[in-house]
């Protein structure tokens, strides 16, 4: 493959709750789930590139994240499965799907997030890596991101293959798409059937009339446990059967399906063969147990370290309580209040181990850059990681609050990872701020820094201000060991 497979389209948040019913509820006729386990995992494209990403392709998620706590899971959750996350902004929530399941069951299912918010537009670096593509899947979830008309721009101008899989609240294919992958049920809305029309006729007749509304070189209607129908440019479709029954959760086969689709064609497979790989996939999914055995274990969270509450954008009075300015909470609160304003994010990172004049002049700088200062952290595992079992020397509670306590800063993200391009993805600061040996040509060998790749995604910028010299936390920590071996 000579680039990235590219998926664009909406990101939600699922969630399987597993419990057992025991008992009715005592004030209404409905069974109780006693919850025993709950797992996250990305759904709609989230859920097609992990599924990308899982067969050891090099996987570039288009979508929007919003600036809520489902928002920063979603980005954990992405970035642990090996995808490389070109968020674009998000207004409104975080779209969410909660499951509850008894004994393999789906007893309900509980959506919010409320109505689609509007995306925003990509940057340079997002169209750029559109066209370099070796495939593209279009997951469309009817939220919004396949409508974006800069996205949809860059689908009809890019030479490499083109994998729509439809919605149908979401906008017609672009035109020229090499294969679209309708299900049953949506080529019905999209297709209404003649009366008394069989399944494979329906299918048929619904696949043609897209493929000529849209333009497209292919449409496969998925018609679950039965493969797949193929309509070409001949006048005669390919069916595509299972290789062998399959019975189970079918939750995601379709993201499945078209991810593996995709795969095919990017390593430049025809389509009638993408569309037989694509079916056995699918197929051994759904008799593997489907999402529950597909997925990797779930990643950490970039985690809440206070309840959401009201807070101030100027600096902590005396003795105020700075546990507000903690955790993801209260940065999903600040970067609502300073984006609706219209406002500069600004963001720098660090262990802060033992914070010195050198950490503050460095913040109190970055701070003057826009209108807010974010402080990615990293967590005691992290540091432990950096710098050794010796570090840090005060916790990560300790350290969060000492920063948060500064006039200068806005808020404090606790991140588990080596680096901060999780907690970055999620936040998408307008500025990233580095101080220290970066500003005297240190650094790589090229002098770049290195989030800077991750900044472009969005559009942001990277910068780095002047330290004061001979402030080090090492240098702190060999001083004070010295003296008191003196």
């Amino acid at each position: 493959m000579r680039g990235p497979v590219v998926v664009l389209g909406d990101t939600l948040l699922d969630r399987d709750v597993e419990g057992v019913v025991n008992r009715l509820c005592p004030d209404s006729p409905v069974p109780v789930l006693d919850e025993t386990v709950a797992t996250d995992r990305p759904g709609g494209a989230g859920l097609a590139a992990v599924f990308a990403a899982a067969q050891g392709a090099e996987v570039v998620l288009v979508t929007a994240l919003a600036d809520d706590a489902g928002g920063a899971r979603l980005s954990a959750l992405l970035a642990a499965a090996g995808v490389q996350v070109y968020p674009l902004a998000l207004s409104g929530a975080t779209p969410e799907k909660i499951r509850l399941r008894a004994r393999g069951r789906v007893l309900l299912r509980h959506d919010r997030g409320g109505t689609s918010g509007e995306p925003g537009q990509p940057s340079d670096e997002v169209l750029r890596v559109i066209a370099a593509a070796s495939a593209v899947l279009v997951s469309d979830y009817g939220r919004g991101v396949a409508r974006q008309p800069a996205l949809r721009d860059a689908l009809a101008a890019t030479r490499a293959p083109v994998v729509w899989d439809p919605h149908p609240r979401g906008p017609a294919a672009v035109p020229g798409v090499h294969l679209a992958t309708p299900n049953e049920s949506e080529v019905r809305e999209l297709v209404p059937a003649l009366p008394g029309a069989s399944r494979l006729a329906t299918a048929s007749r619904g696949a043609q009339g897209l493929r000529r509304r849209w333009r497209a070189g292919a449409v496969a209607v998925t018609l679950g446990g039965d493969g797949a129908l193929l309509c070409h440019a001949g006048s005669t479709p390919l069916v595509v059967p299972t290789p062998g029954s399959a019975e189970g959760d079918t939750c995601g086969a379709g993201d499945r399906f078209a991810a593996a689709a995709s795969l095919a064609l990017a390593q430049g497979a025809l389509v009638s063969e993408a569309v037989q790989v694509a079916v056995a996939e699918a197929s051994a999914y759904v008799a593997g147990g489907g999402v529950a055995t597909a997925l990797p274990p779930s990643a950490p969270t970039v985690r809440v370290r206070s309840a959401p509450g009201p807070r101030a954008l100027q600096p902590v009075p005396r003795g105020a309580v700075v546990a507000d300015r903690v955790g993801v909470a209260a940065v999903a609160t600040l970067l609502g209040e300073v984006r609706a304003a219209g406002g500069t994010v600004v963001a720098t990172g660090g262990c802060f181990d033992l914070l010195h004049a050198g950490h503050v002049a460095t913040l109190e700088a970055a701070r003057q850059l826009g209108d807010c200062l974010i402080v990615c952290l990293n967590s005691d595992a992290s540091v432990a990681g950096l710098k050794g079992p010796d570090r840090p020397v005060q916790s990560e509670g300790d350290r969060a609050r000492l920063l948060a306590a500064l006039s200068c800063v806005d808020a404090v993200l606790v991140f588990d990872e080596p680096t901060p391009e999780t907690a970055l993805s999620w936040v998408r600061p307008d500025v990233w701020v580095k101080g220290g040996d970066y500003a005297t040509g240190g650094g790589d060998a090229s002098g770049t820094l290195p989030e800077a790749e991750v900044l472009r995604r969005w559009g942001g910028n990277t910068v780095v201000v002047p330290y004061l010299d001979g402030r080090s936390t090492t240098d702190l920590i060999v001083r004070t060991v010295a003296e008191r071996t003196r």
